[in-house]
């Protein structure tokens, strides 16, 4: 089925002719995006040994990306609806490209982990930067449905494709080349979006952008996010743990005080009566705790459990990214003919019989075949519920809230990932103490086998999450003007 794009809002001859090209560089955005949460995982044990990280800490490479992107979200969604969608993305683009230089030239473990911090803060501006683009060019149905799924497309295979190109740039190239790939891919979208995405509109009354608020947020969300990822390495009782979870509950109590007296709030509390908003942030956030986690496991398995290179660990989620990018458009062409609700519901049974077969596939003495089936069936499911809980989330909202609505989406995202991997490493290491050799090969498997049950079984909650949307999730354009007035 084709689909041919028309801008929302536009007036201008050529804006009309360059909706494709638009679309094609948000989508490139967001597969960059995608594609730098995992393609360090590969790169991890060369970026250690040339550094001199020690094993236990190199897991602070990925960790500092996933702080600061998970602390900023809701500030670079605010921000995109306050300064500019258009100059959000470009700004975000532009910390990803000298971010990732500095990267690729650290020589030092402090020069990488702060390159990673601000790829993170450039993510956190970019996602919802990206998608308010998305929500408010394209009109509401089929439309914005379409283009979602474009996008869903990218991103959703680039959380697998990372790995296969982390391998093959480790394997021919070294560890720096997974850094320097995003300088002319940055570098060049955001100069292209200079002239093909169009300018930010004039803005209406002067609103205050709430600093109070974005300060006590970003820093409780912030918090939280390191707590979460760093209690699995550090210990759930120690102290820098504990403090960070306080100091973030603390934070976050504050945020709610605010907001509550703020006369123009960061994160306008209406915005919660949606109940598509509110559906979509938990599926977004059972999503990560689920099939997000799914790639983190297959790369242990596969390299700490059959000792697959960097390269053969990347050309095996070749499958995988098919499968998930075959889902996007197939979830794209449901929920336009049945709706969200019947689309997710689809997606996460599909889902629940896929992950539960590929467990079988997690197996010591398993090759990799017995993977395929389940990486198959499970890679589909995960794409048809990426591409309707976005188009969930965007769903009743008003044009100049997508920025701070898609914020709170993508926060739900990244902590929900975070929470999965601290909870899912540690049942996955139960047995494997001072293990080694064949014996740690075949705990390490057992523990995973039984982390992929659990995670089917977590889709499942999100089944019941699905059942509480309306039986056809499609707001009607003036219910946009409606959810933005008290």
């Amino acid at each position: 089925m084709s689909t041919s794009f028309t801008l929302q809002g536009e007036t201008s001859g050529s804006a009309k002719r360059r909706p494709g090209w638009i679309l094609a560089l948000l989508a490139l955005a967001q597969l960059i995006y995608s594609l730098d949460l995992n393609i360090v995982f590969v790169a991890l044990p060369e970026i250690g040994s040339d550094l001199g990280f020690p094993g236990q800490t190199q897991q602070l490479v990925v960790s500092a990306y996933v702080v600061f992107a998970g602390g900023f979200l809701l500030f670079g969604g605010r921000a995109a609806d306050l300064l500019g969608r258009r100059r959000i993305f470009v700004l975000a683009l532009t910390l990803y490209a000298v971010s990732s230089l500095a990267g690729g030239l650290a020589g030092s473990p402090g020069v990488i982990i702060a390159a990673r911090a601000i790829q993170g803060i450039g993510g956190a501006l970019l996602l919802p930067a990206t998608l308010s683009l998305i929500n408010t060019l394209f009109a509401e149905g089929p439309q914005r449905n379409r283009a979602l799924a474009v996008w869903g497309g990218a991103g959703a295979s680039g959380l697998t494709l990372g790995a296969l190109l982390g391998g093959v740039l480790t394997e021919n190239f070294g560890w720096p080349a997974v850094f320097y790939v995003n300088v002319p891919l940055a570098g060049l979208v955001a100069l292209a979006a200079l002239y093909v995405v169009p300018r930010d509109s004039a803005q209406g009354p002067r609103r205050k952008f709430d600093f109070p608020g974005a300060l006590s947020v970003t820093g409780g969300a912030t918090l939280l996010v390191f707590a979460l990822v760093e209690g699995p390495e550090l210990g759930w009782g120690n102290p820098l743990v504990v403090g960070a979870f306080v100091l973030a509950a603390a934070l976050l109590a504050l945020f709610v005080v605010v907001e509550a007296r703020s006369a123009d709030p960061l994160m306008p509390f209406r915005l919660f009566r949606n109940r598509s908003l509110t559906v979509g942030m938990t599926v977004t956030f059972i999503y990560m705790a689920t099939f997000g986690v799914l790639p983190y496991f297959l790369t242990v398995l596969m390299q700490s459990v059959h000792g697959y290179s960097a390269l053969q660990t990347g050309l095996a989620f070749l499958i995988p990214s098919l499968a998930i990018a075959t889902g996007t458009q197939l979830g794209e062409r449901l929920a336009t003919r049945i709706g969200n609700r019947g689309t997710l519901l689809i997606g996460f049974v599909v889902g629940v019989v896929g992950t539960a077969g590929l467990a079988f596939g997690f197996d010591a003495g398993a090759g990799y075949g017995l993977l395929v089936p389940g990486l198959i069936v499970s890679g589909v499911g995960q794409g048809i519920v990426w591409t309707a809980m976005w188009i969930a989330s965007a769903t009743g909202t008003a044009a100049h809230e997508q920025g701070i609505a898609n914020g709170v989406t993508s926060t739900t995202l990244n902590i929900g990932n975070a929470i999965g991997l601290a909870i899912f490493t540690v049942i996955a290491d139960i047995g494997t103490e001072g293990k080694t050799g064949q014996a740690l090969r075949a705990a390490t498997a057992d523990g995973e086998f039984l982390v992929v049950l659990l995670t089917a079984a977590g889709m499942v909650a999100g089944l019941l999450v699905v059942l509480n949307l309306r039986p056809r999730s499609t707001a009607a354009p003036q219910d946009e003007e409606i959810l933005a007035t008290r």
